[in-house]
């Protein structure tokens, strides 16, 4: 009852958060320069023809009215139309939403699974050279421009060897039936097992580049914590009934310095939602990043909008899942 009335909480907390992220964001888009007009008639367009889609947009009421209009189509469920193609933004964005969930939980189970192992072995060697190249290695790995990485594993393992393609989501030449837009979930439910290598094949450069970042402070993280657990009278004891390294790291040092872990997990989850656009327009990938940067290139107001309240929603919601999750790894937590 505790756990429900604190997630019901939460989820009315939601409400004024996405209303005061709705008010900056429509400032802030209303105040870049442009027009909406001129970036989707051309800049060779009338001045009578820009006029009259201007009025047809509503873009010359006050931005007030414009706001109220806004938020009242979000009230009911109705994230708008896009200025420029005049396809409902809800239709349109989940093709791209779902590619880059797939992109990220990718990304993140790759930066998790290494990242969460070689903190802990790096805190069961400390001071040795595993743990100081580690160390070290991760220090590069949170410096490295994205991008740069990007064009090198391009350019080393799709033109040099060969190993992976170097752009897309999937061979063209061989189209996939699009049913959840999870292309991976869309390959075996379809068992297309020739398109699930190939959507995988194209995932690892992207998720690989993505992940880098997230890996080397989850590895950092998990160093850092795990040491704080070893140097406890619990493992001491646990050294002493002579139990294996492996249960006495994974039981239970790891399992006593995990909040703080779980706690970057969501937080980098969430960033990499909204902070794909660097890797998707590399590597080409049909990401929500891509899309809403498109959108600001044709200065389509209600794309903008809608599409960064769906990803501030969607953070929110992870930073929830994550505050759960501390009290089943930690029963001392308690939502009362």
């Amino acid at each position: 009852m505790l756990l429900f009335r604190y997630i019901l909480r939460r989820l009315v907390l939601l409400v004024p958060v996405l209303i005061g992220m709705s008010i900056i964001v429509f400032g802030i888009i209303h105040f870049i320069p442009g027009d909406p007009a001129r970036a989707i008639l051309g800049e060779r367009a009338s001045e009578t023809a820009l006029e009259k889609l201007r009025e047809d947009l509503g873009l010359n009421e006050p931005l007030f009215l414009q706001y109220v209009h806004f938020m009242g189509n979000i009230l009911q469920g109705n994230l708008g139309e896009s200025m420029r193609t005049k396809a409902p933004i809800a239709q349109e964005i989940l093709p791209y939403l779902a590619a880059t969930f797939e992109l990220t939980l990718a990304a993140m189970a790759f930066a998790v699974f290494f990242g969460i192992h070689l903190g802990i072995w790096a805190a069961w060697k400390q001071n040795s050279w595993f743990d100081l190249a580690l160390m070290m290695a991760a220090l590069i790995g949170v410096s490295i421009p994205i991008f740069w990485l990007g064009i090198m594993e391009q350019y080393l393992f799709a033109e040099k060897l060969g190993w992976f393609p170097s752009g897309a989501r999937f061979n063209h030449r061989e189209p996939i039936t699009a049913i959840t837009n999870f292309y991976i979930l869309d390959t075996i439910l379809a068992g297309n097992w020739r398109g699930l290598g190939d959507v995988l094949r194209h995932l690892v450069l992207p998720a690989f580049a993505l992940g880098t970042i997230p890996l080397s402070i989850i590895a950092r993280m998990t160093r850092s914590t795990v040491l704080e657990a070893l140097k406890s009278d619990y493992i001491r004891t646990a050294r002493a009934k002579g139990l294996n390294d492996f249960v006495i790291l994974y039981r239970h040092a790891l399992k006593n310095a995990f909040i703080p872990i779980l706690t970057v997990i969501g937080l980098q989850t969430g960033s990499l939602l909204g902070g794909a656009v660097l890797t998707e327009t590399i590597f080409g990938w049909p990401g929500v990043g891509r899309y809403l940067f498109d959108a600001i290139n044709n200065r389509d107001y209600t794309v903008i909008q809608s599409g960064i309240l769906v990803i501030a929603a969607f953070f929110v919601l992870i930073n929830l899942l994550v505050d759960l999750l501390y009290a089943f790894y930690d029963p001392r937590i308690r939502y009362s």
